[in-house]
């Protein structure tokens, strides 16, 4: 490899996440070698257009909380080439120019940037994407899918249910007291795609069950419900391919009913205890459990698995995975890292290391019969 490694920095998008997106990729930016690593920042607005580098540096450079459409609209636009062409530059008045990026380390949280839609496009277009792929974005996303495989891989999952907003409303309270029978109070109710604890709410009543579920398909058209659990609240960091490494067990403490967007976000009172106070035996358990949920939803580059374990029993239970957890200066993920040995800057540029291979091993494939 010669000269320095143009790395595309993705951020922003149309999800509900936007803001932790662009405080993530302000993270990932002050973090790379210079030394190894050229950024080429494109921050995606939230209609969907993707500004040119030039623009986006002018965010991350700010302290602007979204990245906003160029006024007046010039008609300058980036667009994806999804016959390998890489991406290219289309100005009025001039002839389309490539933007050459040789990787890219996308941190479009939520809807439309870790669900596999922007990891598809990215492959279209003969770009090398850290983290997971199509398959393993979109399966880690969806929490209902994610919950049916780990239970054929035999792995422990609470008891949860997932519903369909036209099932809701077909019979709202059919529906209601379904949950509340096979689940009991309190329960949780999420959308089934989402991140960052947007839409979530802790029901601790039978009669807020319909705000609740109101909330959540605000979000999605499909709902995941959990049973309650008093249980601390335990993550992993995942990082690799085919053999991937687990960092040690942290702890989350949130300062609120429960972690919520306020409490990771914009309080900052809720705590981090790295690692986790667990017994050497729970440990590694919740460890090995951590590298199995990343094996069996075929993920790539990196995840963060997050836990349960039962006050009073002990018992615990995967309950979900990140597969493109938060970057910004708090996030879980590069603090365990950190503590495990293996500094921010390092973790970036294995991270990029590891999309290169996996890049280069999946273009092995035979293409054609002869």
């Amino acid at each position: 490899m010669s000269g320095r490694v143009r790395v595309g920095l993705l951020f922003g998008g149309a999800s509900v996440e936007h803001e932790v997106s662009v405080v993530s990729a302000r993270g990932v930016a002050g973090a790379l070698d210079p030394v190894r690593f050229e950024t080429v920042p494109i921050g995606l607005t939230g209609d969907g257009r993707w500004l040119d580098p030039e623009a986006s540096a002018a965010v991350l450079a700010g302290n602007a909380a979204r990245v906003e459409p160029l006024s007046p609209d010039d008609g300058s636009r980036l667009l994806v080439d999804p016959g390998a062409g890489g991406i290219v530059a289309a100005t009025p008045g001039r002839s389309p120019r490539p933007v050459a990026i040789d990787v890219v380390f996308s941190v479009v949280h939520g809807w439309g940037g870790e669900d596999g839609r922007i990891q598809g496009l990215l492959d279209l277009a003969g770009i090398p994407c850290v983290g997971a792929g199509v398959l393993g974005s979109a399966i880690g996303m969806d929490k209902q899918v994610a919950k049916v495989l780990f239970e054929e891989r035999g792995l422990p999952v609470g008891p949860w249910r997932a519903l369909t907003r036209d099932r809701w409303l077909a019979d709202r309270a059919a529906a209601e007291a379904g949950l509340v029978e096979a689940l009991g109070l309190p329960l949780f109710t999420k959308p089934a795609n989402g991140g960052s604890s947007v839409g979530i709410s802790k029901v601790r009543e039978a009669a807020a069950l319909p705000a609740a579920l109101e909330l959540a398909f605000a979000h999605d058209r499909k709902v995941v419900v959990e049973s309650g659990l008093d249980a601390r609240e335990i993550e992993c960091a995942v990082l690799g391919n085919d053999a991937p490494e687990v960092s040690v067990a942290g702890e989350i403490v949130p300062s609120r009913e429960f972690y919520d967007y306020a409490s990771k976000y914009e309080d900052g009172t809720s705590r981090i205890a790295i690692p986790a106070s667990l017994d050497a035996g729970l440990a590694d358990r919740i460890r090995a459990l951590a590298g199995e949920a990343f094996r069996a939803l075929d993920l790539a580059g990196m995840a963060r698995v997050d836990f349960f374990v039962e006050r009073g029993t002990g018992r615990v239970f995967v309950n979900e995975v990140n597969t493109l957890p938060g970057f910004t200066p708090i996030s879980m993920y590069p603090k365990l890292w950190e503590a495990t040995g293996l500094a921010y800057p390092e973790l970036l540029a294995r991270l990029i290391e590891l999309a290169r291979e996996r890049f280069g091993d999946e273009r092995r494939r035979r293409t054609r019969r002869d």
